[in-house]
């Protein structure tokens, strides 16, 4: 367990993140997983890129 996350998981947890975090937060996360360098949950959700 390294802590990365993964596409899988973001698709199946979305309604909760834009719950609870908000749809700019998905759209990182998503962008992470798709585009971006290996990052974790926590850093999508307070990095304001």
């Amino acid at each position: 367990m390294d802590g990365v996350i993964r596409g899988r998981d973001v698709l199946a947890n979305a309604p909760l993140i834009v719950r609870e975090f908000g749809v700019g937060c998905l759209f990182r996360c998503l962008r992470a997983c798709v585009f971006g360098p290996r990052t974790t949950f926590l850093d999508c959700v307070w990095k304001k890129s």
